[in-house]
């Protein structure tokens, strides 16, 4: 129980999307996938999935892990076509119409909610990506419909604290997810295998260490010590687990929280700039500009509107 807990502690959630559709014209997509986790609730009508085309009940949810391929098929008719991934992407109004989640109420055609979110441990690998798990069908479990159904109300309103709602139900989303996975006994032997990330607690010192010195020296000699492995070797080391470059890493945990410190404070930005570990003004803003496409300073001004 610890080592999962642990699990849920480091992995970040970031709520994608969320669309209600009622089905147009029914259709078989023969290699279905989408770049974010994607959660896919059948509320009427027909759904099924992968070579054998299992069939969903209305109420169940299908997981769709970011960038796993699968068969899809949404509606049911016999003369439903088959087409690709990048067709059904070109055309999708022509098979699947928006409809708010009230109507799909009333509605007594086929209706789906589609919601992506992305979560990774430590802004880093994609977790349900990086376990290798194929889509599969998550049956009696009301507690998860209704958090997709109250992120579905949630996303068609403007209330206040709207973005703070979606990220909250968005974790409730996650735990519940793994919290399936493990009562139902499913792919435990790709959990065990696949996050190597969670076993090494060198690389969770590295993570904590990075996370609490963002200011200060992050050099690779710093981080083998931390790591107690050579320097020569850190970067490596590193990479193999994670599949990304540690100063890759920690340029982009700088920069994140310098966006963060720019909504959220009245610093100056060679303060942030300091404070997030960049001595040179001029070099943090050039690499800011790079990585977000516009200055650190018309970021500011965009949220102060944004926040009026």
């Amino acid at each position: 129980m610890e080592y999962y807990n642990k699990v849920i502690e480091s992995v970040n959630v970031r709520f994608i999307r969320g669309n209600n559709f009622r089905v147009e014209k029914p259709i078989t997509v023969n290699d279905y996938a989408e770049p974010d986790n994607t959660l896919i609730l059948l509320h009427h009508g027909t759904l099924k999935f992968g070579d054998d085309q299992e069939l969903l009940n209305e109420g169940e949810v299908l997981f769709l892990p970011a960038d796993q391929k699968t068969k899809l098929t949404i509606g049911n008719s016999a003369k439903k076509g088959e087409i690709s991934k990048d067709q059904f992407q070109e055309s999708k109004k022509k098979y699947l119409q928006s409809i708010s989640f009230r109507d799909i109420k009333s509605s007594e055609d086929d209706c789906v909610s589609i919601l992506g979110f992305e979560s990774k441990v430590f802004d880093v690998v994609n977790f349900f990506n990086s376990l290798d798990i194929p889509p599969f069908i998550i049956r009696f479990n009301d507690r998860l419909a209704t958090i997709i159904e109250d992120l579905m109300k949630e996303v068609e309103v403007s209330n206040v604290g709207k973005e703070r709602a979606l990220k909250s139900h968005t974790e409730l989303l996650v735990i519940e997810l793994l919290r399936h996975i493990l009562k139902n006994r499913l792919f435990l032997e790709e959990l065990s295998t696949n996050a190597t990330y969670f076993k090494d607690p060198r690389l969770i010192d590295l993570f904590n260490f990075i996370k609490t010195n963002l200011g200060g020296d992050l050099s690779n000699k710093i981080l083998a010590k931390v790591a107690n492995v050579s320097e020569d070797y850190v970067g490596q080391y590193f990479k193999m687990l994670t599949g990304i470059n540690p100063q890759d890493y920690i340029e982009y945990q700088r920069m994140e929280a310098a966006v963060e410190l720019l909504r959220t404070t009245k610093k100056s930005i060679r303060d942030i700039g300091k404070e997030v570990g960049y001595k040179d003004t001029a070099y943090f803003c050039r690499r800011f500009k790079m990585m977000y496409g516009v200055p650190a300073g018309k970021m500011r001004r965009r949220e102060s509107l944004i926040n009026v």
